[in-house]
């Protein structure tokens, strides 16, 4: 007896390789799940004869026998691979019995997924499903789906439009929280700004009674343009029972010891260096640039002296600094970036000091950063902030923010002339702790620049608002500008 083995790794597969070999009317023995795969044990149609239980098949079978196993010899035909008919075989070579033969239909063996529990050799396989009972749930299970989609099509949009309502709801209704929020905090800030008010005005009249020479110092500095928190600082210097004469020299006292200022040019032009004029547009670096470099031409002579300009955006600032050069016979420089900037000065090295005239750019561009980088980054660059008398003490704060850096050596303080009151820019070179080299007070070269005095820079700091000024504060005006003040420090 020539039993066949076959074995893949689908059922599918198995029984196709079976009947490419033996026929569509091979005898199936058994299958089974094996490790990796499916196990088939079959014979041919013509070795059911050799079986010992195999009999010939009487002549007189009943007609009726024949036509119903041609029909299924013919049918098994058309049957997919998972469907093996042995009606032929069994026709030609089992006894007919008196009554219809049976047929059993082929079951091919159930694989189990990689994820699924494996069996233990010990217990049975489990009954394969019927592939045609499948077939014919899922037939049903998608004729039901069919048949409810076109209700689920027809709700969709009511419950689109549901969803896009509540979403409009939820909307406004974060809209008033938001609303709700914001009166609040604005109820709150003005809540908490009429309690300070009362409160600096509470704080204003003690101090008024207890020292009226000291309070009326703080007004009188807050008028000239002091800050606040200057005009506190200061203000500590004056006893309670100072008079009005002793409290203001007590004050002047204390600014001039704050200040940091040059009293000679040895600290600038006698030692030399490399310095670069920086500052915002029109505050005049390229007249001051002249200026100090007529002085040096004075004291070392002008083979010692060099001139760089690294404006070329402003129309005709390199034409003016080469001008002010063929005057004093100073040679001038263009540069155009970094690189140019630091080959220029390693050529210029043995002149006694070199200066820079730099394009004006406004504190808030943030071409500022990246001019005080190249200047860093050429190397020992010293940077002079010029810093414009007329402007607002706020201002000049935020144009020393913006400025500021490890080699900035000082300030210039120009159009002195023209500033009302010098108070908000001593008050940033007090605050800021930055020196004070030179102040300008004209558009005339050489003659235009000057070393800081001191005693007029006080008074002109120091100097009281007339009478009928509206910048002159009245009653208690001046407490609730000093609690402002101390809000916004």
């Amino acid at each position: 007896m020539n039993v066949k083995r076959y074995f893949a790794q689908t059922a599918r597969e198995a029984l196709r390789a079976l009947k490419e070999e033996l026929g569509a009317d091979a005898i199936v023995l058994s299958n089974r799940a094996v490790n990796g795969g499916v196990e088939i044990l079959a014979l041919p149609a013509d070795a059911v004869g050799a079986l010992p239980s195999a009999r010939p098949a009487p002549r007189t079978a009943k007609p009726a026998a024949k036509p119903v196993a041609a029909a299924k010899a013919a049918r098994a035909e058309d049957e997919d691979d998972y469907r093996v008919s042995l009606g032929a075989a069994v026709a030609r070579t089992a006894p007919v019995r008196p009554a219809e033969p049976v047929m059993r239909a082929f079951n091919p063996p159930r694989v189990e997924h990689a994820d699924y529990p494996p069996r233990s050799r010990a217990t049975a396989p489990a009954p394969a499903t019927d592939p045609w009972a499948e077939a014919i749930a899922a037939a049903q299970a998608a004729g039901t789906a069919a048949a409810r989609r076109p209700a689920v099509t027809e709700d969709a949009p009511a419950r689109s439009a549901e969803r896009e309502r509540e979403t409009r709801e939820q909307d406004a209704r974060v809209r008033e929280l938001q609303e709700a929020n914001t009166k609040l905090m604005a109820e709150l800030t003005g809540i908490r700004g009429m309690i300070e008010r009362q409160l600096a005005g509470f704080a204003w009249g003690e101090a008024k009674r207890q020292a009226p020479a000291r309070a009326e110092l703080v007004g009188d500095l807050l008028e000239a343009g002091f800050s606040a928190v200057l005009a506190r600082r200061l203000v500590q210097a004056v006893g309670e029972e100072a008079t009005p004469a002793e409290a203001r020299k007590a004050v002047s006292t204390a600014l001039n010891r704050e200040l940091r200022a040059m009293s000679s040019d040895a600290d600038l032009i006698d030692r030399g260096g490399v310095y670069a004029l920086v500052g915002p547009t029109g505050v005049g670096k390229t007249t001051t640039t002249a200026k100090l470099a007529a002085r040096c031409v004075v004291r070392h002579g002008a083979d010692k002296l060099a001139l760089i300009t690294t404006d070329g955006y402003r129309i005709g600032a390199q034409e003016q600094l080469r001008i002010y050069g063929r005057i004093l016979g100073v040679p001038v420089f263009s540069v155009r970036d970094a690189a140019d900037l630091r080959q220029t000065l390693a050529e210029l090295r043995n002149k006694h000091m070199v200066l820079i005239d730099t394009v004006g750019v406004s504190q808030r561009d943030r071409m500022v950063a990246e001019q005080a980088a190249m200047l860093l980054g050429a190397g020992n660059v010293r940077r002079l902030l010029l810093l414009n008398a007329t402007c607002r003490g706020d201002t000049l704060d935020d144009v020393v923010r913006a400025y500021q850096g490890p080699n900035l050596a000082g300030c210039i303080l120009t159009k002195v002339d023209e500033a009302a009151s010098l108070a908000p820019c001593i008050d940033v070179a007090v605050r800021r702790e930055l020196e004070l080299f030179y102040v300008a007070n004209g558009q005339r070269v050489p003659e235009d620049l000057h070393l800081p005095n001191r005693a007029y820079l006080l008074h002109r700091a120091l100097r009281e608002q007339a009478e009928g000024s509206p910048w002159k504060l009245q009653g208690d005006e001046a407490g609730l500008q000093l609690a402002a003040g101390g809000a916004g420090a």
